[in-house]
């Protein structure tokens, strides 16, 4: 009986056992968290989708691309989107919630991560080929040929993640921010499950 009970309240459960329980006082939560968790990683994808914006638009001035304005945005905008919010949430938000994670630092490392590779980095890397692929459909820029391709990406693109270190650095401090948050949330939402004096290990 003693054992049953140690493994109803201790560190004992398997993890489909403490997701279950953790999802289940979700809706506990004060609201604030429980929306910091359903709208936190949709506000880093919009800043993601903004920062493609950014990057399109200095890939096409450096090219010269003037043709296809809404076709190249368009992309732009809903790729980072779409892939920094459901990075996060397998990265971070998922995890949390379903007791995988219980590292503050860890979470905020992830969140970091998630806000330059996802938010920052990644725009800039896929905005370089959408738009060689317009000037060379439009011929707007000369072209290098095929042995000196890398070289020109590099001097094309130095410029380009010089003006985008504002927007890494903002998106670092962001996802930084948000790991932070969720896991003050995450916290609250164990000591709503398993007790304010309970210790959980997983």
């Amino acid at each position: 009986m003693s054992e049953n009970a140690e493994q109803k309240n201790g560190p004992g459960f398997s993890r489909a056992a403490i997701a279950e329980m953790l999802m289940k006082n979700f809706e506990k939560l004060p609201d604030i968290d429980q929306k910091l968790f359903m709208y936190g990683p949709l506000y880093l994808g919009g800043n993601a989708g903004l920062a493609g914006l950014i990057a399109n638009s200095l890939y096409r001035r450096a090219l010269n691309v003037r043709a296809a304005r809404f076709a190249s945005n368009l992309p732009m905008a809903v790729l980072p989107f779409l892939t920094t919010a459901a990075l996060y949430n397998a990265a971070v938000s998922q995890p949390l919630l379903t007791g995988e994670l219980n590292c503050p630092t860890c979470s905020l490392i992830r969140g970091a991560l998630v806000g330059v590779v996802g938010g920052g980095l990644y725009p800039v890397l896929l905005a370089l080929p959408l738009n060689f692929g317009l000037a060379s459909r439009y011929s707007s820029a000369p072209l290098p040929e095929k042995g000196t391709i890398l070289r020109y990406s590099l001097d094309i693109s130095r410029p380009v993640f010089n003006k985008m270190r504002a927007v890494l650095l903002l998106q670092a401090l962001f996802g930084t921010y948000l790991g932070s948050r969720h896991f003050q949330s995450y916290t609250k939402l164990a000591q709503i499950t398993f007790g304010k004096d309970e210790v959980l290990q997983l």
